[in-house]
C-alpha cells in the first residue's frame, strides 16, 4: 500500500504541475466563461445601442390583399401570427412593395393573390426563414373562416369554432427521453475524450519511461500492480478535477446568468440532472475509464521506440470507437433497449456508456443495473490485474518489441 501511496502521488503530481494539463483546464474554463456569460453581454450590447428606456423597434412587415373584401381579415390574421414584426397593410402597386424592401423600409411582404395564394418578397432569402409556414396557417384560418361564415353560420360562431382549444395532459410511466436526452449526450462525449486524451497519455508515460534506467530498478523493487494502479487512479483522478473544474465553473457561471438564459430549455435542463443520474454517470464514467486506461498502459509498456505509441494502440482505440458509434447510433434513434444494446449493457469495453445510455433513456430493471456494475468492477480488477503483469515484463525488454506468446508465458507465470 505504501507503494501504491508513493507511485500515485508521484503521478498525481505529475499532472497538476503539468503545463498543458493546466493551460488546456483555464482554456476551457474561460471558454465556458464566455459562452455562459454570452447573454448578458449581448443583453448590455443592445441596450446601449436602443437605450435603456427606448423599446426595441420592430421590422415593418408588408401586406397587400388584391381583393379588397379580405383586407380587414388578413391584415388580423397576420397581426397575430407576426407579433415580432410591425405589420402594416398596404394599398400600393407592388413594383412600389419591391422598392421599398430594396431600400431597407420593409423587411418583406406578401402579396395575397386570392383566398388561397400569395406571393412572398423578400431581399435575401434566409436559409432559417420560415415565414412562408406560418403564412400557410394564417390564411388558411382566414380561408377557413370565410368558408363557414358563407355555410350560414355568424361571424362570432365561426371565431368560436376556429378558436376551440384543445386540452391534452402526458402521464410518464418511465423517464422522459426529451428531458435526459443532453445529460446522456454530454456523458458520453466526456467518456470518449477523457478516454482517447488520457489513455493516449498514460500509455506515452509508459512508454517514455522505459527510456530511464531507473525504471528498470524501480519496477523491480516495487510491486507491478501497485505502479499500474498508482498511474491509472492518478490519471482518473486528475480527469476528474479538470471535468470538476469545467463542469463547475459552466454551472456556478449559469447561476449567476440564469436570468439570461431562461428562455433556452435545452442548457437549462443541462444543469437541472436527477441526483440519481449523477451518481450513475459518475460511476460508470470512472470504471469505464479504468478499463481502458489499463488496456492503453499495457500496450505502452510493449513499445520499444515512442514513435510507434500510435500504431501499438489502434486496436484499442478501434475497439472503443466502435463501442461509442453502437451506443451513438442506438442513442440517435431513440430505442436504446434494443438486443444489441442490451448485450452491451454486459460487456465491459461497451458497458460504461450502453448502460447508462438505457438507465438514463429507458426503464431498465435493478438487477440488470447491479449485474452491469459488478461485471464492470470485476472486469476493472482483472484487466488491471493482467494489465499489471504484462507491464512488468514489457517495461524490462529495451530495443524489441516482445512477442505476444512471450507476454502471455511470462504473465502465466506471475
Amino acid at each position: 500500500m505504501r507503494q501504491f501511496g508513493k507511485i500515485f502521488k508521484f503521478e498525481f503530481k505529475y499532472y497538476l504541475k503539468n503545463k498543458v494539463f493546466i493551460s488546456v483546464t483555464i482554456f476551457l474554463v474561460l471558454l465556458i466563461a464566455g459562452v455562459m456569460f454570452f447573454p448578458r453581454v449581448m443583453n448590455v450590447v443592445k441596450s446601449d445601442e436602443n437605450g435603456d428606456n427606448e423599446p426595441k423597434k420592430k421590422s415593418v412587415m408588408l401586406v397587400k390583399a388584391e381583393q379588397s373584401e379580405q383586407s380587414d381579415m388578413v391584415l388580423e390574421a397576420f397581426v397575430n401570427s407576426f407579433a415580432d414584426y410591425d405589420v402594416q397593410l398596404t394599398e400600393e402597386e407592388t413594383d412600389a412593395v419591391k422598392d421599398k424592401i430594396i431600400s431597407g423600409e420593409a423587411e418583406c411582404a406578401f402579396v395575397v393573390t386570392g383566398a388561397t395564394s400569395y406571393t412572398y418578397y423578400v431581399d435575401n432569402l434566409s436559409i432559417y426563414d420560415s415565414k412562408t409556414e406560418v403564412a400557410d396557417e394564417a390564411l388558411k384560418s382566414v380561408y377557413q373562416m370565410n368558408a363557414i361564415v358563407e355555410s350560414g353560420i355568424t361571424m362570432e360562431g365561426a371565431q368560436e369554432i376556429m378558436g376551440v382549444q384543445i386540452e391534452g395532459t402526458t402521464e410518464k410511466l418511465g423517464v422522459d427521453q426529451m428531458q435526459n436526452y443532453w445529460y446522456t449526450y454530454i456523458m458520453i462525449f466526456a467518456l470518449y475524450m477523457v478516454i482517447l486524451l488520457y489513455g493516449q497519455m498514460v500509455a506515452t508515460n509508459v512508454a517514455s519511461e522505459k527510456s530511464s534506467r531507473a525504471m528498470e530498478l524501480l519496477i523491480t523493487s516495487a510491486k507491478p500492480v501497485s505502479m499500474m494502479f498508482g498511474k491509472v487512479i492518478a490519471s482518473c483522478l486528475a480527469g476528474l478535477i479538470q471535468l470538476v473544474a469545467v463542469f463547475g465553473s459552466a454551472f456556478l457561471f449559469f447561476n449567476v446568468n440564469k436570468s439570461y438564459w431562461a428562455d433556452n430549455m435545452i442548457v437549462g435542463s443541462i444543469f437541472d440532472m436527477p441526483p440519481s443520474l449523477l451518481g450513475f454517470m459518475l460511476i460508470f464514467f470512472v470504471l469505464g475509464f479504468f478499463i481502458y486506461a489499463f488496456l492503453y498502459g499495457a500496450i505502452g509498456s510493449t513499445v520499444s521506440k515512442l514513435e510507434d505509441i500510435n500504431t501499438s494502440v489502434m486496436p484499442i482505440t478501434m475497439l472503443f470507437i466502435i463501442a461509442f458509434m453502437v451506443v451513438m447510433f442506438s442513442f440517435a434513434s431513440g430505442t436504446v433497449d434494443t438486443v444489441l444494446m442490451k448485450v452491451c449493457s454486459f460487456i465491459p469495453f461497451t458497458s460504461s456508456m450502453a448502460m447508462f445510455t438505457r438507465i438514463a433513456m429507458s426503464t431498465v430493471p435493478w438487477y440488470e443495473i447491479v449485474a452491469s456494475i459488478v461485471i464492470l468492477i470485476g472486469s476493472v480488477v482483472g484487466v488491471g490485474v493482467v494489465s499489471a503483469k504484462i507491464y512488468r515484463v514489457g517495461v524490462l525488454l529495451y530495443g524489441t518489441t516482445p512477442k505476444i506468446g512471450s507476454v502471455i508465458k511470462a504473465v502465466r507465470k506471475g
